[in-house]
């Protein structure tokens, strides 16, 4: 039997272009982070010095861990818009325990954990917090969006109900209470290096290496790819949300501590809008709002982008009410590259199916 082959009809220089329009889309992180960098380099002075590189990055470091948090939700095709409330409400969480500890009524005395207790006990919160929205998700069927949005408010309001809308300030701690040492996270350094940037990179690390290396990572691509054909496949389809959910939780609660740290004091209204950024960094750095398709260093380049352009408006005096309006437009634009990107992708897979047919 005979296989009929057709000749590829398009143009090769239409090819060509095509390519090349492709590879400039996969590429327009980087390229975005190149132009930025050139920009504000040339308009405000010191811009790129070491000291200024370090502040920005640090900076940078807390909207990275949220967009390396929401990756995963959005690889499957969902969205998490609870993790700004969530980073407040861990906030308020170690704060409280430092500030005021635990209270046990039945005793009439109040506990101080150390920091080393501290800690784990935020970051189990942020991670439960996720997994309940996954839960609630995957269990009654409740569209991402407006599951994450309730929750973003019960959250929000969790957090003000701790103080009752107030600061928790001087959050040094006692050392005659034990609880000291909290601030060194957002202000400590190593090697000259802040610990938030290096925890940024561990965090971004351990992720990749899930994304790229884990049965977990491939499924979380098939879920975003096809969700009908993963599950026949054997895919533990609610399992795996459940699970996206609870990392976003669990980033949202490690930048929530970093924040803390670094202020030295929380507040429950931290991290309001934050969402936005770290979705806008996600989308900017070649993650698909359709899903299964996406990457940790595209959302690493992405926060930096994102990160590096606020820092820069704000290095050159531009009002903030301009920040948001640019802010706002890099994120249509992201989704319309992304579209584009999608369209293309399409097109090249009907192009190379004709050509070997």
């Amino acid at each position: 039997m005979k296989t009929k082959v057709i000749e590829n009809t398009m143009p090769e220089a239409q090819v060509n272009t095509a390519s090349v329009g492709l590879l400039l889309l996969k590429l327009r992180t980087f390229i975005a982070l190149f132009i930025i960098l050139g920009f504000f380099s040339f308009m405000v002075d010191g811009f790129l010095a070491p000291a200024s590189l370090i502040i920005m990055v640090k900076h940078i470091s807390i909207n990275a861990f949220l967009a390396l948090g929401i990756t995963f939700v959005i690889i499957t095709a969902g969205i998490d818009l609870s993790i700004g409330a969530t980073l407040g409400f861990c906030g308020m969480v170690a704060g409280f325990m430092i500030a005021k500890g635990i209270v046990l009524p039945f005793l009439g005395i109040a506990i101080f954990p150390s920091v080393w207790v501290i800690i784990p006990v935020v970051l189990v919160i942020g991670a439960l917090i996720g997994a309940a929205n996954g839960f609630i998700i995957t269990r009654y069927n409740v569209a991402p969006f407006i599951c994450t949005l309730g929750s973003m408010y019960v959250i929000r309001g969790a957090a003000m109900l701790l103080s009752d809308g107030e600061t928790f300030p001087g959050l040094q701690g006692n050392p005659q209470l034990g609880n000291t040492g909290f601030d060194l996270i957002g202000s400590g350094t190593f090697l000259g290096v802040p610990y938030a940037i290096w925890l940024m990179f561990i965090v971004a690390g351990v992720i990749a290496y899930v994304a790229k290396k884990l049965p977990f990572g491939r499924h979380v691509y098939a879920i975003g790819d096809n969700e009908k054909a993963a599950e026949l496949s054997g895919v533990k389809v609610q399992n795996v949300k459940i699970w996206v959910y609870t990392i976003s939780g669990l980033c949202a609660a490690i930048a929530g501590i970093v924040v803390t740290s670094q202020l030295v004091a929380s507040h429950p209204a931290t991290g309001t809008a934050f969402e936005m950024n770290a979705i806008a960094a996600v989308v900017l750095g070649g993650t698909s709002l359709a899903g299964g398709r996406g990457t940790v260093t595209g959302t690493l380049i992405g926060a930096f982008v994102i990160g590096i352009l606020a820092d820069g408006l704000v290095m050159m005096g531009v009002s903030e009410f301009w920040q948001m309006v640019i802010k706002g437009i890099v994120i249509i634009v992201a989704v319309i590259i992304d579209q584009m990107q999608s369209r293309m992708q399409y097109k090249a897979a009907i192009t190379s199916q004709k050509s070997v047919s």
